[in-house]
């Protein structure tokens, strides 16, 4: 389901993605702060529609200003502990990994999605982009559905 609201004038291209990080204490006092705030913090969005005949409004945190939008969850692809990844299961994330340099890291550190989270796997994309894991784990590829709550 879609929502309306405004984000910074270089996000508002249809199919962009962003994960909303809340309130800034520049929001203080602005007069568009209950349309810009509407959103999960921590949630993944994809951009699905540009407001046409909208103004730019000025922003202070957005240099370019603010403009509206429509905006929907979107699907995040993680890695997961393999045993019972599976279409149609729920899974979470493995858990913390501190070697940034290995290729899976965004995957295993997705955001959009907190370690203690569990969603719904969409689809199995298969093996992780790393050759070895080096804690170890046992990683499948996935999507998880969007987050509607």
């Amino acid at each position: 389901m879609s929502t309306v609201t405004l984000v910074g004038a270089r996000l508002a291209v249809e199919g962009e993605e962003f994960v909303y990080q809340g309130a800034s204490s520049a929001c203080e006092g602005c007069p568009y702060r209950s349309q810009c705030l509407n959103l999960v913090e921590g949630r993944r969005y994809r951009v699905t529609g540009v407001r046409e005949n909208t103004q730019l409004l000025e922003c202070a945190v957005h240099d370019r200003g603010v403009r509206a939008v429509e905006v929907e969850p979107t699907a995040v692809t993680a890695n997961v502990p393999s045993k019972g990844a599976y279409a149609g299961s729920k899974a979470s994330l493995a858990g913390p990994c501190p070697h940034v340099e290995c290729p899976s890291h965004e995957y295993c550190e997705p955001l959009g999605m907190a370690f203690d989270e569990e969603r719904r796997i969409a689809a199995v994309e298969g093996e992780p982009p790393h050759d070895f894991c080096a804690l170890d784990r046992e990683l499948t590829l996935v999507t998880f559905e969007p987050d509607d709550d």
